[in-house]
């Protein structure tokens, strides 16, 4: 060779030398979030498999398999599995590698074998070491056993998940399911209709919360055990309760050799259970209850009480219960069935308002474990155009109905210590629950003694029960937010009192007037052509709304205010847009908080905060004093 062509040579595999002297292996320094999202990254964050899995297909020569013939690879996995040649890590590939596979392909059987195998790498029933608690699998496996679970049993448009007690199809051979009917049961209702609330996005609600753990989080709605079963739970037909479904496999591990598996699925009431057994240890179940109240509230006919319920005086009518003279109607609503041993919270909204606007209150209350196994919430609802001292009597009795009607017998010490919270209109009802008015409201319209009226009995009983006031005995604390304990100023102007004169007035309520004003005339300073209705009541200034700040709270009832404002004047210069400080201010109560918010304060984070404080005193006194202190055990 020439020198020419050894020099030519030597040129062209001088590149050749160069990569042969280059490390096989090297390393870059990057940002360390990148490496973060790399070895965290799975086939439910980013649709492909994670490298905990690539490596298992890598170790097993199956990476090329698994491209071309997927369930071919999964099969020879299996067989790995089973014979015992093959543990935890393979396990764990099989439960990620079946759900993605059932992800390309829709086949629900490859769905339900990803809930098998993350079962039974979570909970090998001694048969196996299982994942350590910081083995960052052991989230991905239980993720991975909750979505199999809801796709396996979801129906062809995915819109619902489909539980019931059948045998099923795997990959490697059949699973029995058993459903005993009893999971069904919700109090005096039945479970139907369970919608995935994972996939759910929630809106309007400031925060979500999920309680993560083992199981499919699900809404479910309820419906009577028989088409003609009267319901006396008074929770709302369109409640969606959440609930999560769980199944539990016998010996997994074992049965996974066999082909033979069986299991039965267990349905829990996100209410009222917070952990499930498993293998003698306690597991927490996955709950997503702020979706599933979101969606009850998306389709919930209360939005539609608002505005109409202050135009129209007969618009609520409540649900009819047995009460000792026959039958009555209470205005309540429950979030859940009555449960024993809690202690109820009432809410009572204010004007052209309606039990929607606690959303984000209750949402918080309901998702703080202490006091969900102390407290249960009702909430009243009540046509809010309808004078002050109708309404009033319509919450006392509503309440009156209920306790007689789930404690006849008064033994539930619970239902005694009753926290009522009103809002605006709804602080001044909340009042009327707790004071000796003595003849204060009564003078306000007649001088003269009730008893020497000349009246129906019915009216005058109507009357001496809407105007003679005791305190109900059962309520022992009351908070005020945002009251215009001596009217609001926006109540007084000419706008509210054109908008008012449009509303009508229960037909019960006029009888008794007309009774009142015929019957006895010059006597009473009301008249027919002008009833009032509670626009006129919360007018600064009004006898009524005068003679209301003017009764105490009955001694030893807590009262709390929890105050807006929405400038930055000195308080007593300042109001919410609606009611002044000096109006909202009271003297005697045990604590007040001032928030800087326009008057629809009960959804501020600090109004919520100082709510959840008031209800943790309460259930610390009730439990020295009462003995009600919450459930020892959530299961």
């Amino acid at each position: 060779m020439t020198r020419r062509g050894r020099l030519l040579g030597l040129v062209f595999s001088l590149p050749l030398l160069l990569v042969a002297c280059a490390a096989p292996v090297s390393v870059d320094r990057v940002d360390p979030r990148i490496v973060h999202r790399e070895l965290t990254a799975n086939v439910l964050t980013v649709g492909e498999e994670s490298g905990a899995s690539r490596n298992v297909l890598y170790r097993w020569d199956l990476t090329e398999r698994f491209q071309s013939d997927p369930e071919g690879a999964l099969a020879q996995l299996h067989a790995a599995v089973t014979v015992g040649s093959a543990g935890r890590d393979e396990l764990f590939a099989l439960a990620e590698l079946s759900f993605l596979h059932a992800e390309q392909t829709g086949k629900q059987e490859y769905y339900l074998a990803a809930a098998v195998y993350a079962y039974a790498l979570l909970f090998p029933n001694g048969a196996a070491q299982p994942l350590y608690p910081i083995d960052p699998r052991l989230r991905v496996a239980a993720d991975l056993y909750n979505r199999g679970l809801t796709s396996a049993f979801a129906s062809a448009d995915r819109s619902v998940v489909e539980l019931r007690g059948e045998t099923r199809t795997l990959p490697f051979g059949k699973l029995t399911v058993e459903l005993d009917p009893k999971w069904l049961r919700w109090g005096d209702r039945r479970l139907v209709n369970f919608v995935p609330v994972a996939e759910l996005e929630v809106r309007g609600l400031r925060e979500r919360y999920r309680r993560t753990g083992i199981g499919a989080p699900l809404a479910a709605s309820t419906v009577a055990f028989t088409p003609d079963a009267k319901l006396r739970d008074f929770v709302g037909g369109g409640t969606k309760v959440p609930v999560t479904a769980f199944l539990r496999l016998d010996d997994p591990r074992r049965s996974l050799a066999t082909g033979r598996m069986s299991g039965a699925l267990e349905i829990y009431d996100g209410y009222t259970t917070d952990l499930v057994e498993i293998d003698g240890q306690d597991v927490p179940l996955e709950v997503e209850p702020s979706a599933a109240f979101a969606y009850t509230l998306s389709e919930s006919a209360i939005w539609d009480w608002e505005l109409r319920g202050f135009l129209v005086g007969d618009l609520v009518k409540g649900l009819v219960v047995a009460s000792k003279a026959g039958e009555a109607r209470a205005q309540l609503l429950f979030m859940q069935p009555y449960r024993r041993g809690r202690i109820p919270v009432v809410f009572v909204h204010g004007t052209a308002s309606g039990p929607g606007r606690w959303a984000d209150m209750l949402n918080s209350l309901e998702n703080d474990p202490w006091l969900r196994t102390r407290f249960q919430y009702w909430f009243f609802y009540y046509d809010t155009g309808n004078p002050i001292t109708y309404s009033a009597d319509v919450l006392r009795t509503s309440l009156r109905l209920i306790i007689q009607q789930l404690d006849p017998d008064g033994t539930d010490a619970a239902l005694r210590q009753m926290v009522v919270i009103g809002h605006s209109q709804g602080g001044l009802l909340a009042k009327m629950t707790a004071i000796d008015s003595e003849t204060r409201l009564w003078d306000t319209i007649s001088q003269r003694p009730l008893d020497d009226l000349i009246l129906r009995d019915a009216t005058r009983e109507q009357l001496r029960r809407t105007l003679f006031l005791q305190p109900l005995p059962f309520v022992r604390r009351v908070v005020f937010i945002a009251t215009p304990h001596r009217g609001s100023y926006e109540a007084g102007s000419w706008i509210a009192h054109q908008v008012a004169g449009f509303a009508s007035l229960p037909k019960g309520f006029v009888d008794v007037m007309k009774d009142l004003i015929t019957g006895n005339p010059g006597v009473v300073t009301l008249s027919l052509a002008g009833l009032p209705r509670s626009i006129n009541d919360m007018t600064p200034g009004n006898s009524f709304v005068q003679a209301l700040a003017s009764t105490p709270v009955a001694p030893g009832i807590p009262t709390h205010s929890i105050i807006a404002v929405s400038g930055d004047k000195p308080l007593a210069e300042d109001d919410d847009g609606i009611v002044k400080y000096e109006s909202a201010h009271l003297d005697d109560t045990q604590s007040e908080v001032v928030i800087r918010s326009w008057h629809s304060v009960q959804g501020h984070p600090l109004a919520i905060a100082e709510v959840r404080r008031i209800l943790y005193r309460h259930g610390e006194e009730a439990c020295r004093s009462a003995a009600l202190c919450g459930a020892s055990d959530s299961r």
